[in-house]
């Protein structure tokens, strides 16, 4: 006799509740990334739209961080940490192979015993962990999930490179997702081009820095192809962009805020264009003061707006991830 398995009892839908950031209180204007290059305040901000970033001190570990945007996105919530089920932590910057720090941080967070793992989806991290929340919580496997985006890049910043040493940042981005009576996160368009896999990479793997420390080897840093990797995100990303709205019947006219990955201001303007967004679409461009935080940018730059004010709950907003693998997602949302 066949055993009959029994469906799976979710929510129908599911929804961003809550979102908090973390921002290091360190902040590093481009006077300072211009000690280590031969460059220009101009040529930074004209090449990439930063003008300072945030850098982590010795007590913002890549745990510290996300307790502290996790903790507001459960305030924002209106949850306690016991209601967590689950904890979905997406980082490069966590140096432990074992264990993941989504355990870590769900323990300094108070939750009740989480399923709680991390993901490498580099940039576009936020994009992929929000689709496995979403999965999980209409799936009935958890009611509702944390899921954080943060990034020490700081340490993996080679000060010496003039094309990648002013681009990135440090900082935690965190949302919890939870049932919902109607759809307020769309399908998600995500995908992988291997082929292209060596332009956004770690300059060494660990085990060759372990088996040849010496004196001539430096520590492995992010390095990227910048003009191949720009020319990708361009011309395929806008694509991607408008294959989400597609897919959640949405249309640039009915959005109100666009909320891409925060890499570049100059890919960022381009895809307005492809995109053709309409003037009262809001634009997040949290880039200018945060630099380039890979999976923590969307989620830090959704908490910005809605901080200041320029989104509000309810806007419906497409947000999409693009980074080193190279790997993309994208999908439309409901805001907080």
């Amino acid at each position: 006799m066949t055993a009959k398995i029994k469906p799976s009892k979710g929510a129908p839908y599911a929804r961003i509740l809550g979102v908090g950031g973390y921002r290091p209180t360190r902040v590093v204007p481009n006077e300072e990334i211009l000690k280590h290059i031969d460059s220009s305040d101009e040529w930074i901000r004209s090449r990439s739209g930063i003008a300072t970033r945030h850098w982590a001190g010795p007590g913002e570990t890549v745990a510290t961080m996300s307790v502290e945007a996790g903790g507001k996105a459960i305030a924002d919530a209106g949850l306690a940490p016991e209601q967590i089920g689950g904890v979905i932590v997406s980082t490069v910057s966590h140096f432990k192979q074992t264990p993941a720090v989504a355990t870590e941080i769900a323990h300094l967070l108070g939750a009740n015993k989480p399923a709680a793992f991390d993901i490498s989806a580099g940039c576009a991290g936020f994009g992929y962990a929000l689709t496995l929340a979403k999965g999980m919580v209409t799936d009935g496997t958890a009611e509702y999930v944390l899921v954080i985006g943060v990034e020490r890049l700081s340490d993996l910043t080679d000060l010496e490179d003039r094309s990648t040493a002013f681009l990135f940042g440090d900082g935690a981005g965190a949302v919890v997702v939870g049932p919902s009576k109607e759809p307020a996160i769309g399908p998600t368009v995500w995908g992988s081009e291997g082929d292209k896999s060596e332009t956004i990479t770690q300059t060494l793997p660990w085990d060759v820095y372990r088996d040849q420390a010496t004196s001539d080897v430096r520590f492995p840093a992010i390095r990227q192809e910048g003009q191949a990797v720009f020319r990708w995100a361009v011309y395929e990303m806008a694509k991607v962009a408008q294959q989400a709205l597609d897919e959640a019947g949405v249309s640039v006219d009915e959005l109100d805020a666009f909320i891409p990955h925060q890499a570049n201001l100059r890919i960022i303007d381009s895809m307005i264009k492809t995109l053709k967004l309409p003037e009262h679409v809001t634009v997040a461009r949290d880039v200018e003061t945060t630099g380039n935080t890979s999976a923590a940018s969307i989620p830090l730059a959704m908490e910005r707006l809605l901080a200041t004010g320029q989104a509000k709950s309810g806007d419906t907003a497409l947000v999409i991830g693009f980074g080193a693998g190279l790997v993309y997602a994208a999908t439309v949302v409901t805001l907080p």
